[in-house]
């Protein structure tokens, strides 16, 4: 019997105790493995990996298993009880933070990537160590979900409800996708918009455990360093941010890491991602947000935002050790970055890494499908019609370019002319010719010839949009004498309300069905409840990037993308488009219901891959033949495993 337990006893000058610092001792060597614990006075729990029994068999010298030929006994500070905590020790007294034992069942009910809590069969919990760790009931993956699901519903605040979502989230990993996907429906809106941004506000005093890895300005010079410190290796997607634009919150600093850590949700859940290679990154340079730096639970830096060459240095830095660390094709996707920094990281970046920016593309990609599905129910074609947008900032400008190209694509026109048919709205009013030189570059394609205009119903009047779409940010600004003046144009208005969360949208789905008398083809950003009126019961639509950038990812990935095209967005909206069906329509929707979302996933990735390969752009060969059923294949499945 062999057991490697290593005690250190350590004063202030030096180490004390026998003059032998190891004891070996064990009584019960695994099959499989044996585990280092972490084990200090600063550990919250015991950090555990799996080292396989040959590095024990390399212990003795004919190579055979050294269970079998050592039999020691040594202790240290006399007798042989093991000392695994720092009761040997003062507090201002050092312990040795390593120590080797058998691997045990309590640790591996604490392993949510294991875990699988009553779930476990008869045979696994003889096999590992769980007997007296568990009931004794064994009960399926299902009847988990249905109890899980039953304790989520008594929550009456939706925040409680994340938190419980994030909690099982860190215990019992696949227990969480399975949930999140049998019931996508009802949980979306607990794990993303609209309650991640209360989750934002309030993350310094919910914050419990880290989740992701965090880079402020005090890891400058040793960013390739910390990205060592995860503990996964095979990363294929990033999702990054740096808090300065949270959902329509504004400046939440180190407290946006929620962002990532559900938007990577997403990619599991819906795109299939494995859980095991995304990583969520949030780049804390400080904040603006005076509440927040005066704040006693704030987790960020208590500084103001760096701006200029710090900010510059320190994103270079985190972008090539990206990608020295996990190569060419790991995406990595910019998130709530605020207006001035996105668009200069998109273009600056776009040519040497995978990036994405969903605000700007992914906002795009799923509008433009919407408008693509819209078009069936009102008639005409793209170009046949004209956009009016309040809100000139990522969003608004991103959904506009988007639209304009495919306006260009499916006429051949010039995208200069394609851009003549779009409007742009910001806090100055409309986007003239008059305004250009102040205006900053990304809206300056968007300045056209018409006299200037503050009001946004002036707007309406002034340009006789067929389709208003808010990305601003500021709820309820498509006011009564908005929507009306809408209507009074267009038989059907297409009126899409982006902003999110709730609190912020433009204005809500009864307004905007009621104020049109039930005529407006409707979307939000936000989810909405079902509106009845006179008689008739319309299901708003939710233009939720989640349609779009799991698929999107899922697609780059597994065709080896290196670069992403504006093509290949163009190619996400037309898939999505095409998912929605004449019976959707019949609802009143114009994007397919989220409970299919897996397999309108796949479609999307299988038409992003085509596109991929299509511009010689992809790097996985050869390309399979059926591109859906290989992304259906390459889908991570959230069902528990059987363990030897």
């Amino acid at each position: 019997m062999i057991s490697l337990h290593r005690s250190c006893f350590l004063n202030n000058s030096g180490i004390s105790g026998s003059s032998s610092l190891f004891s070996y001792k064990l009584n019960k060597l695994p099959p499989a493995s044996v585990k280092a614990t972490a084990l200090g006075p600063n550990s919250d729990t015991n950090a555990s990996v799996l080292i396989e029994n040959k590095a024990f068999k390399e212990i003795t010298q004919d190579g055979t298993s050294a269970a079998a030929n050592v039999d020691i006994n040594l202790t240290v500070a006399g007798g042989d009880r093991e000392v695994y905590y720092d009761d040997a020790a003062t507090e201002d007294q050092l312990v040795t933070p390593w120590s080797v034992s058998v691997a045990s069942g309590y640790s591996l009910l604490r392993d949510p990537h294991h875990n699988k809590g009553l779930a476990f069969t008869e045979k696994e919990r003889d096999a590992h160590y769980l007997r007296g760790l568990l009931p004794p009931t064994v009960i399926s993956q299902d009847l988990q979900v249905k109890k899980m699901m039953y304790s989520i519903r008594k929550y009456k605040v939706p925040l409680q409800k994340y938190m419980a979502m994030m909690d099982l989230q860190e215990t019992n990993e696949r227990l969480f996708y399975k949930l999140l996907i049998d019931n996508v429906e009802e949980l979306l809106p607990v794990v993303y918009t609209p309650t991640v941004g209360e989750a934002c506000q309030k993350y310094g005093s919910i914050f419990r455990r880290p989740q992701g890895v965090f880079i402020s300005l005090k890891e400058k010079g040793k960013i390739h360093e910390v990205l060592r410190n995860w503990p996964q290796k095979d990363i294929q997607v990033i999702v990054v941010t740096d808090g300065e634009r949270i959902l329509g919150l504004g400046d939440l600093g180190c407290q946006g890491m929620g962002i990532p850590i559900g938007k990577l949700s997403l990619y599991t859940a819906l795109g299939g991602v494995c859980p095991s290679a995304c990583l969520p990154v949030t780049i804390d340079v400080g904040t603006n947000n005076e509440q927040l730096l005066n704040d006693e639970f704030y987790i960020g830096l208590r500084r103001r935002r760096a701006t200029g060459l710090e900010y510059a240095e320190l994103m270079d830095e985190f972008m090539t050790a990206v990608k020295q660390k996990y190569g060419e094709k790991v995406l990595i996707q910019f998130e709530d970055f605020a207006n001035h920094n996105a668009f200069d990281l998109l273009a600056k970046y776009g040519t040497t890494h995978l990036v994405f920016n969903d605000d700007i593309q992914g906002t795009a990609s799923v509008v433009l499908a919407g408008l693509v599905a819209a078009l069936k129910v009102v008639g005409g074609t793209l170009a046949d019609h004209r956009f009016l947008f309040l809100g000139a900032g990522e969003a608004g400008t991103g959904i506009a370019e988007l639209t304009a190209l495919e306006i260009s694509k499916q006429t051949n026109m010039p995208l200069e002319e394609a851009r003549k048919k779009i409007s742009l709205v910001d806090s100055k009013g409309l986007i003239v010719k008059s305004r250009i030189d102040s205006l900053q570059h990304f809206k300056k394609p968007w300045a056209h010839d018409h006299e200037p205009i503050k009001k946004l119903v002036d707007a309406v009047n002034g340009t006789k949009p067929t389709v208003l779409i808010g990305t601003s940010g500021v709820g309820r600004t498509f006011t009564k004498e908005v929507v009306e003046a809408m209507a009074a144009l267009n038989d059907k208005p297409i009126i899409f309300s982006l902003s999110n969360p709730t609190s912020q949208s433009e204005c809500t789905a009864e307004e905007a069905y009621t104020w049109s008398k039930g005529r407006a083809i409707f979307a939000s950003g936000s989810p909405f409840d079902p509106v009845e009126y006179e008689g008739r019961v319309f299901v708003p639509g939710q233009a939720n990037n989640a349609y779009i950038f799991p698929g999107f990812g899922l697609g780059l990935i597994m065709s080896g993308a290196i670069r992403v095209h504006d093509d290949m967005l163009l190619a996400a909206s037309e898939a999505l488009a095409a998912q929605v069906t004449q019976e959707n329509f019949d609802k009143g929707l114009i994007y397919p219901p989220f409970k299919n979302i897996r397999q309108i996933s796949a479609n999307i990735a299988a038409n992003v891959a085509a596109k991929a390969y299509e511009l010689g752009l992809a790097t996985r060969q050869p390309r399979p033949k059926d591109l859906v059923k290989y992304a259906e294949s390459c889908m991570y499945n959230p069902a528990y495993r059987s363990y030897r």
